[in-house]
C-alpha cells in the first residue's frame, strides 16, 4: 500500500514539474514530505514470503532495529531455511515440509521444518530458534569450562541459531548437519557476543569425488574473509565430530567453529553468512548425483549402522544437544529432530577390511586432506 502510495505521489509531482496540473503546486510540498514517509517506511519493510513462517521477534521491532545483530542474525537463518527447504523440495518434487511456528513461555520461539517419508529423503529437518531468557546453571558451566569470564547471579542471554540434519533414503546419497549460531551473554555491565557453527558430512560409502568437491565449497567460503579459517577449522572439525567409544570420526568432517569473536562482529557475521550459504551448492550436486543409483539390502543395512553411530554421537557429545536439553523450556521434539527415523546396532559388527564399508572406515579413522587430495572415484 505504501509503495502505490508513493509511486501515485512521485507521478503527481512529475506533472507537477511538467505544468501539466498547476493547481497541484501549493500542495508539492505535502507531496513531497509524505514521498519522504513512505520511502523511509518501505526502506525497512520486511517480506515474510522469504521465510518458512513469521518471524519470532516482532516485524515492528525488526524493522525499527535493522542494523543490530540480533536482528541481522533472525533475518538471515530464516532466509537461509526458507532456501534450503526449497531446495530439498525441488529434489522431491512432491513431498513438502511439515512447518511448526511454536513459542517460548520463557522467550522467544522457533520454527521447526520437518519432511518425512520421502522418495529421496527419509527424514529432513531444518530448525531455527531465536530465545532469550536467563541462563541455567548447566550452561554456565559449560561456558565457563570453554573459558568465559561469567558472573556469579542471573546472567540474562540472547541466542539465534539454524541448524539442519538431512537423512536420505539412498545410502550412497550421504547425510548432511550443519548449524550456525549468535550468542549473547549480559554479564555485569559487558555484553559478550560471539559465533559459532559448521557444516560436516557423513557418507556411508566413501566417493572422493563428493568428498572433494563439499570440502572445496567449504574452503571457497571460508577464503572469501581468512585464509587461516579453512584448515584450523577442518581440523577442528575432525577433532570435535569424534567419537572416542568407538575410535572413529562420524563422518569426513567440514569446518566447525565457536567463541568466534574476532576481528569484529560485522565481519563475524559476514563469514557465517558465507558459510551458511555454501550449504545448497556444496550438497544438492551430491543429492543429484546419487538419488536415482540403485543400492542392494546389504548397502540399506550398512547405511542403519552407521546411523546408530550418529545417534551415539548426537546423545552423547553433541554440545548442542546439551545446551538444548539444559534450557529451561525446552522443545524436544525440535532438538531431538536430528535423529533419524530408522538405525540399526549389532552385537560385534566389523567389516572386511578390503570391502567399500571397510575403505570408508579407514577414512573414518585417519581423517584425510581432501582439497588437495588427488585421487578419483
Amino acid at each position: 500500500m505504501f509503495f502505490k502510495i508513493f509511486i501515485k505521489n512521485c507521478s503527481l509531482l512529475y506533472y507537477q514539474r511538467e505544468q501539466k496540473i498547476t493547481r497541484l503546486r501549493k500542495f508539492g510540498m505535502s507531496f513531497t514530505a509524505a514521498a519522504s514517509i513512505f520511502t523511509s517506511l518501505s526502506k525497512h519493510s520486511l517480506d515474510i514470503n522469504e521465510f518458512m513462517a513469521q518471524p519470532i521477534t516482532p516485524l515492528e521491532k525488526l524493522s525499527s532495529n535493522p542494523n543490530d545483530m540480533k536482528t541481522k542474525m533472525e533475518l538471515m537463518i530464516l532466509k537461509v531455511q526458507k532456501e534450503f527447504c526449497s531446495s530439498l523440495e525441488a529434489e522431491e518434487n512432491c513431498n513438502k515440509f511439515i512447518v511448526d511456528r511454536w513459542e517460548r513461555k520463557e522467550g522467544g520461539g522457533g520454527v521447526t521444518c520437518v519432511m518425512q517419508d520421502g522418495k529421496v529423503f527419509e527424514k529432513a529437518g531444518v530448525n531455527i530458534s531465536v530465545v532469550h531468557g536467563n541462563l541455567p546453571p548447566g550452561a554456565v558451566n559449560q561456558m565457563r569450562s570453554r573459558g568465559k569470564k561469567l558472573e556469579n547471579g542471573q546472567l540474562p542471554f540472547f541466542a539465534a541459531g539454524i541448524s539442519a540434519v538431512i537423512h536420505p533414503v539412498n545410502p550412497m546419497v550421504p547425510t548432511i548437519h550443519f548449524n550456525y549460531r549468535y550468542f549473547e551473554v549480559t554479564s555485569g555491565d559487558e555484553v559478550q557476543w560471539w559465533f559459532g557453527g559448521g557444516t560436516d558430512l557423513t557418507p556411508y560409502y566413501l566417493n572422493t569425488a563428493d568428498a572433494v568437491h563439499f570440502h572445496k565449497e567449504l574452503k571457497d567460503a571460508c577464503d572469501k574473509h581468512d585464509k587461516t579459517y579453512y584448515p584450523k577449522f577442518k581440523k577442528w572439525c575432525d577433532d570435535y565430530f569424534n567419537i572416542p567409544h568407538r575410535g572413529e570420526r562420524r563422518g569426513v568432517g567440514g569446518i566447525f567453529f565457536d567463541d568466534l569473536d574476532t576481528p569484529n562482529q560485522e565481519h563475524c557475521f559476514e563469514f557465517v553468512k558465507s558459510c551458511a550459504n555454501a550449504v545448497i551448492p556444496s550438497y544438492i550436486p551430491l543429492v543429484q548425483r546419487h538419488k536415482m543409483t540403485k543400492y542392494t539390502n546389504v548397502e540399506r543395512e550398512w547405511q542403519l549402522l552407521r546411523r546408530g553411530r550418529y545417534v551415539e554421537f548426537n546423545l552423547i557429545y553433541d554440545r548442542g544437544t546439551k545446551f538444548g536439553l539444559y534450557t529451561p523450556g525446552a522443545r524436544y521434539e525440535s532438538i531431538l529432530m536430528s535423529l533419524p527415523l530408522t538405525a540399526r546396532w549389532e552385537y560385534m559388527h566389523e567389516p572386511k577390511e578390503d570391502s567399500p564399508e571397510g575403505e570408508l572406515l579407514k577414512v573414518l579413522r585417519n581423517p584425510k586432506d581432501w582439497v588437495d587430495c588427488t585421487c578419483e572415484k
